[in-house]
């Protein structure tokens, strides 16, 4: 695990959280990226708002640190201005399925090459515990005291449904299957998403459930619908690859094998053509 990556940053999470197990597997996932030719220099990152977030302080890698459900829509922005970057959006499943909602299920509908992380703890931890949308009914918190009344979006569904090409679920106490699915996203060409269920030792303890309920795909459904089958089973919580299919990027279906960065224009070049539009040549 690449000791480079720790910053000078104070880690504020609480002890125990599953975000720990999130950072190590990024850690350990771009350690081997860099020895597939993917090197770090290659990788920026995005985060929104929310305990997740402050894994954009504690990795040392380059990127932008966003609004509240904006982080995809900003990593959209730096796929596209500069294609050759494996982007990378870490998003609470508030910061998610709340205020980014509408940014997700595009970016998973056009297929933009990018990959995003769900820290999903069922519950917006940062403000001290309450409901998120995918918190389970029932669950009682600072704004659901007699517990919540509506059901959890399934986030696998979700993004199953917009059009995502790589659908995955992790869990922080399987942390060498996380750290595979992580490079496996990263390395996919189009939309990719991991699900992560990441208790809250603090707010919504589900380690206990998670222990008793997760458990590994044995292969990659082979269709959609059997993506969905898998997706909605209540019995069990299988982890591992829902969904993953090629498709080209939006990215490349703009510019094919251009990159604006590496293509654009000298500047001199640049100056003459705005002087000959103006007539001041």
């Amino acid at each position: 695990m690449p000791e480079d990556l720790v910053t000078y940053a104070e880690n504020t999470w609480c002890p125990g959280c599953g975000n720990f197990a999130i950072m190590n597997a990024v850690k350990r996932a771009v350690g081997k990226l860099g020895e597939r030719g993917v090197g770090r220099e290659r990788i920026a990152i995005t985060a929104g708002i929310g305990c997740h977030a402050k894994i954009f302080d504690y990795l040392n890698l380059s990127g932008l640190y966003s609004l509240h459900g904006r982080a995809m829509s900003c990593a959209q922005g730096m796929k596209l201005a500069n294609p050759d970057l494996r982007i990378v959006s870490f998003c609470g499943d508030g910061d998610a399925f709340g205020e980014g909602l509408a940014h997700m299920m595009f970016a998973a509908k056009r297929n933009a090459d990018i990959t995003v992380i769900v820290h999903d703890n069922g519950v917006y931890a940062l403000t001290t515990g309450q409901r998120a949308p995918t918190s389970a009914r029932g669950f009682k918190g600072p704004s659901t005291p007699r517990g919540n009344t509506e059901d959890p979006f399934n986030p696998l569904v979700l993004m199953l449904e917009a059009g995502a090409t790589f659908v995955a679920r992790g869990y922080v106490g399987k942390l060498a299957e996380l750290t595979e699915l992580i490079v496996a996203a990263i390395e996919h060409e189009g939309f990719s998403f991991i699900d992560v269920l990441q208790p809250s030792v603090t707010f919504n303890d589900t380690f206990e459930e998670y222990n008793a309920s997760v458990e590994l795909l044995t292969e990659t459904p082979a269709t959609l619908d059997e993506a969905l089958a898998a997706a909605r089973r209540t019995d069990r919580k299988p982890a591992g690859i829902f969904y993953r299919i090629e498709k080209p990027s939006n990215e490349r279906a703009l510019y094919g094998d251009g990159n604006p960065v590496a293509d654009h224009p000298a500047r001199d070049e640049r100056l003459a053509k705005v002087k000959a539009i103006l007539g001041t040549a």
